[in-house]
């Protein structure tokens, strides 16, 4: 009778334990799903960690094509629409991620609707439909020949990873990346700031003050372009919380701190142009200005992170979490010194020089370019802060040093393009956010505040937890 007591003690204890270790997972794992995975597509069963980046390699590397010729959206609209693609493929694959949890809970307004998600997803499969989807809807103003490569890659992909899988799973899976994609679509049409000023990025209902050193445009190309972006929304920092360290201030005296940074730009842009030297070499690579010959400089910086991705090995989750929280940094950093450009208002240094240095000077902007200044205020530079937006979340993924060879150029014969290697990302934001003194649209404050300004937008997405919660 004891024996019998004992063991049915042990039988309920037994049972007692396990109830509580479900209640203790999040509910996407303490569900029963179907494991078996007998084609090439893969992350069935709530665990995507073992998945490869083959896929979103190949989706990203098309973005990047789309971005170089998408027209009139650089940057401003080419960072929003990254940090909604990303949102898009994280919040596709997130159930299936161990250590991650949805955004719904931190975006007010996004609403995925998870019960909408069938018992069993292929992620790749899932993926590969959101990537088509707001690829074709966030990508404006590309050729249609360009364009159709989605549909291309889309249908592609879908053949390799299908295999024998059955029809159910594939359908089942698209129909949960299509699901995805127009929730996250939806969401982005909230932001009602964002999507009217897609439509008109130099909006002629704005005409900028007028001062000692403001900046200003001289014709309708120069007008201003995208004034009004400091009220699109934000993902982790809005420009009301971010700072700004006052420029310094305008003169026209040979002797003051400000007609000597003038000076600089004058002096290293004519000698890098005379003598065909490093900087030059520097201020192409980084140049990233001209549509339809380079990528635009937010997409510059997923380029660098497909680079490191492969250097580093990064599987599937970890990919995604990065992806993410670069959209969010490059889309919050746009936000931010689009915000501080109209409030400083300082002049281009290609006009100061014309009307205090030099009436013949070319920026080495100019040959690549019909139009020698940027149609926006200099300060703080936005090459500057995407860098060190970028570079923010790069180490906190890798840490501070690195032995890295930029390669997003290479093979290029219409500017220099040739790979350059750096030893900590400190390094590299710093070359980048310099580049624009010897491309002769910058002068050094405006660079050393949009370093400033992207790192503390970096610190801020950096500090977002995405770890899932208990039960969740």
């Amino acid at each position: 009778m004891w024996f019998l007591l004992a063991i049915i003690g042990l039988f309920f204890q037994s049972c007692q334990k396990d109830e509580n270790l479900t209640e203790e997972l999040p509910a996407v794992l303490a569900t029963p799903v179907n494991n078996n995975n007998n084609g090439p597509g893969g992350g069935q069963g709530g665990d995507i960690a073992s998945l490869d980046n083959e896929l979103v390699i190949e989706w990203t590397d098309l973005l990047l094509e789309l971005d170089r010729y998408a027209t009139g959206m650089r940057p401003c609209a080419t960072a929003r629409a990254l940090a909604y693609i990303h949102l898009a493929t994280y919040e596709t694959a997130v159930p299936g991620m161990r250590r991650y949890e949805s955004n719904e809970r931190r975006l007010q307004g996004l609403r995925i609707r998870r019960e909408e998600r069938p018992r069993n997803v292929d992620y790749e499969i899932a993926l590969n439909a959101c990537y088509a989807d707001v690829l074709d809807h966030f990508i404006i103003n590309v050729p249609d020949d360009l364009k159709a490569q989605i549909t291309a890659l889309e249908s592609a992909k879908e053949s390799e990873l299908a295999g024998n899988q059955s029809n159910r799973l594939v359908e089942d899976s698209k129909k949960w990346g299509v699901h995805v994609a127009r929730q996250v679509i939806a969401y982005s049409q909230t932001d009602e700031e964002g999507e009217s000023q897609l439509l008109e990025p130099q909006p002629l209902s704005y005409e900028p003050p007028t001062g000692d050193g403001f900046w200003t445009y001289s014709a309708d190309p120069e007008r201003a372009l995208f004034p009004y972006w400091e009220s699109v929304r934000t993902f982790a920092i809005g420009s009301d919380e971010t700072t700004t360290v006052p420029p310094i201030p305008y003169s026209e005296d040979p002797n003051s701190e400000y007609f000597g940074q003038m000076m600089e730009v004058y002096n290293v842009n004519n000698t890098a142009k005379a003598d065909d030297n490093e900087d030059l070499w520097i201020a192409e690579f980084w140049s990233d200005d001209v549509e339809g010959l380079m990528m635009s400089p937010p997409g510059r910086q997923y380029s660098i992170a497909n680079q490191l991705i492969d250097q580093y090995s990064l599987d599937l989750q970890e990919t995604l979490v990065m992806y993410l929280k670069l959209g969010f940094s490059l889309n919050d950093a746009a936000v931010s010194t689009w915000k501080y450009k109209y409030e400083h208002m300082v002049m281009r240094p290609n006009v100061f020089i014309h009307e205090f240095i030099d009436a013949d000077f070319q920026t080495n902007l100019y040959r690549l370019i019909y139009w020698p200044n940027p149609s926006f205020p200099g300060y703080p530079s936005g090459h500057s802060c995407f860098a060190s937006a970028a570079a923010g979340i790069f180490i906190d993924v890798f840490g501070s040093g690195t032995d890295f060879t930029d390669r997003s150029h290479e093979g290029r014969q219409e500017f220099r393009g040739e790979p350059r290697t750096f030893t900590s990302f400190e390094q590299m934001a710093e070359e980048n956010a310099f580049s624009r003194i010897p491309l002769g649209v910058h002068i050094r404050m405006d660079c050393a505040e949009g370093l400033r300004l992207g790192y503390e937008i970096s610190d801020a997405v950096n500090e977002l937890d995405l770890r899932r919660r208990p039960n969740n």
